[in-house]
């Protein structure tokens, strides 16, 4: 009787904890569908009476969506691209070599995750423009080419492979980059991807970054593309915003139910391990 009230309680409160998660969305992709006197009913309601496909046309209308969207794949796939070659063998030397100073460079990658990107941008700024790489896609893209993020959690992934796998693949006279390839990579592709996709959503949702590092339409993004929607449709547009963010919103969640059952076996795996 007791395992079936816990189990009851444990339910309801995930049932909870998923209603609480989930309300947002639901209110955007609502409100994106209603008509703006909808939008100002109070108390609110949650279902449109008449749904409006329109507010998403009309906000893709509202500025060069499609150069937006493009930016922002070409932005985010390109530092993922290469964050993975960055960090993976940096990740690897740190969990897998002994040399001197090691433990000290790997402590100042550390640090590094306690600097925000507003403490840094004025001399990133600085950088970029004598580079002449302000308003190209090079400059939103070089700043994040490595992650200290992703070094530490795969550098914790690879410390748990066994030493006997990689010496019995050494005794094969197996070089160096086919262990990184054939046997380190495969074995931690759950950490990878769940990486992958945070890294991801971080750099799609970015908008600090590309608002103070682009003074034109050339290289910025899709959040830019969503503030403009308040410039020009007027702050009280609620359902032409809406609509936007829906625009912004659906790529990630796709890349979620794509990516989340990679995400529970990384779960799965650091907890195993």
């Amino acid at each position: 009787m007791v395992s079936f009230i816990l189990r009851l309680l444990n339910t309801a409160g995930l049932l909870l904890l998923i209603l609480i998660f989930a309300m947002p969305f639901v209110w955007m992709l609502s409100t994106s569908l209603k008509t703006l006197p909808e939008t100002m009913i109070f108390p609110p309601e949650w279902i449109p009476h008449h749904p409006v496909w329109s507010n998403y046309i009309d906000a893709w209308q509202t500025g060069p969506f499609l150069h937006y969207l493009t930016n922002s794949v070409i932005i985010s796939v390109s530092i993922l691209i290469l964050q993975m070659l960055t960090i993976i063998p940096a990740s690897y030397a740190f969990a897998r070599y002994k040399f001197i100073g090691s433990g000290f460079l790997f402590g100042v990658v550390m640090v590094t995750l306690m600097i925000p990107n507003q403490l840094i941008f004025l001399p990133v700024y600085l950088e970029l423009s004598a580079f002449k790489l302000l308003n190209t896609h090079l400059g939103l893209i070089l700043p994040f080419a490595s992650s200290a993020f992703g070094i530490f959690l795969l550098r914790q992934a690879f410390r748990q492979i066994s030493d006997e796998l990689l010496e019995a693949a050494r005794l094969d006279q197996a070089a160096e980059w086919k262990i990184i390839v054939r046997i380190m990579v495969p074995m931690v592709k759950p950490v990878l991807v769940t990486f992958a996709l945070f890294s991801f959503i971080a750099h799609w949702n970015d908008y600090f970054w590309p608002l103070v590092m682009t003074t034109n339409e050339v290289a910025r993004t899709l959040p830019i593309g969503i503030a403009k929607i308040r410039e020009v449709e007027g702050v009280g547009t609620w359902n032409i915003l809406m609509a936007g963010n829906v625009i912004l919103v659906a790529p990630i969640l796709v890349a979620f139910f794509l990516s989340q059952r990679h995400i529970i076996k990384a779960f799965v795996y650091n907890g195993v391990k």
